[in-house]
């Protein structure tokens, strides 16, 4: 038994070695294509999609751009965005809209007082390090933190100034803090609606496990937040929210007859409209997935809420992923760390870590088929949910006991929560 605990092991070791070599050779390649790409125009310089350099963090400058303005809602029109973006960089940047709710105009409103560099600069080393010192409690071998950080979602995050590494550090938080600090993780999933395509199956799991404290503190927590937007931007901004950013985002992404962001979207709805196919009959498609996602979150936390916790955490993040029609690809972010947990921790067979390691390379192999058309990627979730959806039970558990001993495990990077003896995420 010693001796295939060690076989394990050296497996694991092997798995993560080859990741941080393949990852940090990803890392390399994309630097030097995106930056030979640059064109250094004024005012902001562009990238080869033509974005400003940071590109979605326009927009969330934006929104703290317009909280010191009367009216921010007024921006949720597209036309009258466009042209205040136009003004700005020339006539010929193209058409952005506002997607987040005004509540985003809390957060960004210190970063609409700086110029556009100094608050990339800023939300960037922010988000970033918060990242990293969160997620390396959750891991006992910091070298761990290379395949994480080098992850295509975290480099996709990184050019594109997005706010998944704030998201990713609140959710695995979160999964962490359910029991042992209920009313941290309510708070958390209240502020998660600042993007709440990420959250909307915690009121599921928290209902069917029992956890009616955390569900009280996070609706208190959402309930403060609407109302504290709508005292200090007015309720208008919600009403613009509602009748203009909402239709328009839908308009524009999810029913786009040109399927010009298919390619960014590893959800099921959007690998069927590549295709080609209707938004009827895509929506029809994704509803499907999203009952089986529910179907799973209802059985893991009502009748398995004791298995594995890090299995139970990895099976609510692939729900989250494929059970939604919009989210983009570093969205991918926290299901890319738990993979990687598991990775390391001798936790998946041969099977679980070929899972594993696709949905590793997710956003990669999406906007590489993407390009083409090509459906399947948004599947992967898929599989690696019904992978762990089976290996839920108490049998799973004991046998990986005998080949994965908590002690060496340590050294492996086992995904250890603050003040957590046992590693667990949940």
């Amino acid at each position: 038994m010693t001796s295939l605990s060690t076989i394990a092991l050296g497996k694991n070791r092997l798995n993560i070695r080859i990741l941080t070599i393949a990852s940090s050779i990803f890392v390399a390649l994309t630097a030097v294509v995106y930056v030979w790409k640059i064109s250094w125009i004024p005012p902001i310089p562009r990238d080869a999609s033509k974005l400003v350099v940071g590109r979605d963090f326009l927009n969330f400058w934006m929104y703290g751009r317009a909280a010191w303005l009367p009216n921010p809602g007024q921006f949720y029109d597209p036309r009258t965005y466009n042209t205040v973006l136009s003004a700005l960089l020339g006539a010929d940047y193209p058409g952005l809209n506002w997607s987040y709710p005004p509540s985003v105009m809390l957060i960004a409103a210190p970063f609409g007082r700086l110029t556009y560099f100094e608050a990339l600069l800023c939300w960037t080393v922010l988000s970033l390090g918060t990242f990293a010192i969160v997620t390396r409690q959750f891991v006992a071998d910091r070298g761990l933190l290379i395949p994480i950080l080098f992850s295509p979602a975290a480099i996709f995050c990184l050019m594109s100034g997005q706010s998944s590494f704030l998201t990713a550090a609140m959710l695995l938080t979160t999964l962490s803090s359910l029991d042992r600090r209920p009313v941290l993780a309510g708070i958390l999933i209240g502020l998660l609606t600042l993007k709440p395509q990420l959250g909307l199956l915690f009121p599921i799991m928290l209902v069917v496990s029992g956890r009616w404290r955390v569900f009280l503190v996070a609706s208190v927590t959402a309930a403060l937040i609407v109302a504290v937007t709508a005292i200090v931007f007015g309720p208008q901004t919600w009403i613009d929210f509602a009748s203009k950013g909402i239709p328009v985002q839908n308009n524009l992404i999810l029913a786009d007859p040109e399927r010009v962001a298919t390619p960014f979207y590893p959800t099921i709805f959007m690998n069927v409209r590549g295709i080609g196919a209707s938004y009827a009959v895509a929506m029809s498609v994704q509803i499907f997935f999203s009952i089986l996602a529910i179907g799973a979150t209802i059985f893991a936390y009502r009748f398995r809420k004791n298995a594995d916790p890090q299995v139970l955490t990895a099976l609510f993040l692939c729900c989250s992923v494929f059970g939604i029609p919009y989210l983009l690809s570093y969205d991918t972010l926290p299901m890319t760390c738990i993979a990687v947990i598991l990775l390391s921790t001798g936790k998946l067979d041969a099977h679980g870590q070929i899972a594993a390691k696709l949905v590793y390379w997710l956003p990669l192999i999406q906007i590489g088929l993407g390009q083409f058309h090509i459906p399947g990627p948004a599947l992967i979730p898929v599989v690696f949910a019904a992978f762990l959806l089976v290996h839920l039970g108490p049998k799973f558990s004991q046998s990986q006991k005998r080949l994965a001993d908590p002690q060496r495990l340590s050294a492996m990077g086992t995904c250890a929560a603050p003040g957590s003896a046992d590693g667990s995420l949940s």
